[in-house]
């Protein structure tokens, strides 16, 4: 009756954005509240435990769950600490197990350690022993450095973008665990560094020439010898040094196979770099555009993404729309808890006079003057569109100034999704423009139906204009932020036992 415990820390930063992450910006569960938890919304726990279910004579060992409440800046050393101390006393008192699965993102860094999730793994495979299998889960945007392969049988990535597929990784990653607790297969990994970051709708895997790499990672895991396939294209606002993209393949006890097939994905990855970076609009261009545009236009603003790490009070398209005198329906999200608590003490139905955005970011964003009438208070807290998950964008307001619709929040949430506008009240369809600030959501949400989505090149902590982010710390020289570095693929090897 095999014990197998279940850990979870999933958090993506953003080293460009001011605004640190603390404690209280994760949602934190333990034990037997992290299984209720899981099973409510579709995530990779909660598919691991669907396999795991299938098998009576497993028993499950939950222990911590940490999932930030959206992205953000680096967490400070205390927080960190704090959240590192919290999740190995867990592991401690889980007593004798016999695997162990980690679903983690692979783009965490605090202030004391640049590499959380190896920094996880190296001390669960201290304290759960040298010899017990663990399988742990990646989100593609994270950084696969050597310390996580080192104390990894083996390692599970997503394979899509926008992200849908975190339960079915799950279930990948718990079914690769049964496989080694039953002594079916030894895994050996492969890894090829690619110098580039990467960024633009080639990456979206359905449509983007990134998507056809994902499917050759497919059809290896698919055959004979392969187990586990896929490409860490990093997240390029993590500047932390193994910051790159990856290829990473792994195979039962056939490492030729596996570096082989590690080094096909690389190759093919690279000439296809420069494809795979962003097409922006300069902000005054963007504007002038979504004016003469019929229907619904959704101006992207990537720079400014919650999900991506951004601080989310950027006025700078609010700004821009105003001072070119667009006179037609605005719906646009900003980040401003002072604006928010004026609202409250004002009340719904009252005009009041504030600034909304540049309160978090003062380097790149000014506090905007406006006035507006209070349409709608609400304590922020409801659930995702996509995945039903509970998201809290702490006290929230509606906005209404002229022919702009504001919903300001307190604290930065989600924004890949409509999920903010649908619990105010708000159906993007119903406005001529919508300022989306999310680099990607789901076809359906916007593309679909918007006249054109424009990606504007607005500034922001998370712009898809790289090099103008200023990376100190990342190993260089590196696409694009060097020009194009030489490439000689190597693939390194890492194996267990």
């Amino acid at each position: 009756m095999p014990r197998i415990l279940i850990a979870e820390c999933i958090h993506e930063i953003c080293s460009f954005n001011p605004v640190p992450t603390r404690y209280e910006d994760f949602f934190v569960h333990t034990r037997s509240a992290m299984l209720d938890y899981h099973r409510g919304i579709g995530s990779e726990i909660a598919g691991a435990l669907q396999v795991f279910g299938q098998r009576p004579s497993t028993t499950i060992v939950p222990t911590f769950s940490a999932r930030g409440i959206t992205s953000g800046g680096t967490i400070p050393a205390t927080d960190f600490t704090r959240l590192a101390q919290e999740l190995l006393a867990e592991l401690q008192a889980a007593g004798p197990v016999d695997a162990a699965y980690f679903a983690l993102h692979g783009a965490m860094a605090a202030d004391n350690e640049q590499d959380p999730e190896g920094y996880f793994l190296a001390e669960a495979r201290r304290i759960l022993g040298p010899k017990i299998p663990i399988v742990a889960s990646f989100d593609l945007h994270g950084i696969l450095t050597d310390r996580m392969l080192e104390h990894c049988d083996a390692t599970v990535v997503y394979h899509t973008y926008p992200h849908v597929d975190f339960f079915e990784t799950g279930v990948r990653a718990a079914e690769l665990l049964l496989r080694l607790i039953d002594g079916q297969i030894r895994p050996v990994t492969a890894k090829v560094e690619i110098p580039a970051l990467v960024r633009g709708d080639e990456l979206i895997t359905a449509t983007g020439v990134f998507g056809q790499r994902i499917r050759e990672a497919q059809q290896i895991e698919q055959r004979p010898g392969g187990l586990a396939a896929g490409m860490f294209i990093g997240n390029p606002f993590t500047d932390v040094p193994e910051l790159r993209c990856y290829s990473v393949v792994t195979t039962d006890n056939d490492p030729a196979l596996a570096e082989r097939e590690a080094l096909a994905l690389a190759n093919a990855f690279w000439p296809e770099r420069q494809k795979m970076q962003a097409r922006l609009t300069p902000l005054d261009e963007s504007v002038r555009q979504a004016a003469e545009l019929p229907g619904t236009v959704a101006m992207v603003d990537a720079a400014d993404a919650t999900s991506s790490g951004a601080s989310g009070d950027s006025n700078a398209i609010l700004r821009q729309l105003i001072a070119a005198g667009y006179s037609r329906r605005v719906l646009i999200p900003i980040v401003d808890a002072p604006a928010v608590e004026a609202a409250f003490q004002a009340g719904v139905g009252a005009t009041i006079e504030t600034t909304v955005g540049g309160t978090l970011d003062a380097r790149r964003f000014q506090p905007l003057p406006v006035r507006a009438t209070v349409r709608m208070l609400s304590d922020g807290v409801f659930r995702s569109e996509s995945f039903n998950q509970l998201w809290r964008s702490g006290r929230t307001a509606v906005l209404e100034s002229s022919n702009f619709t504001i919903v300001v929040t307190s604290r930065p949430v989600h924004l890949f999704d409509r999920s903010l506008f649908y619990a105010h009240g708000q159906d993007p369809a119903d406005f001529d423009l919508v300022v989306v600030k999310s680099p990607h959501c789901q076809h359906h949400m916007y593309a679909e139906w918007c006249t054109r989505l424009i990606n504007v090149d607005a500034p922001g902590s998370t712009s898809a204009n790289l090099p103008t982010l200023g990376h100190t710390i990342c190993r260089r020289p590196i696409f694009p932020l060097d020009g194009s570095p030489e490439f000689t693929p190597r693939a390194k090897l890492f194996r267990r036992g």
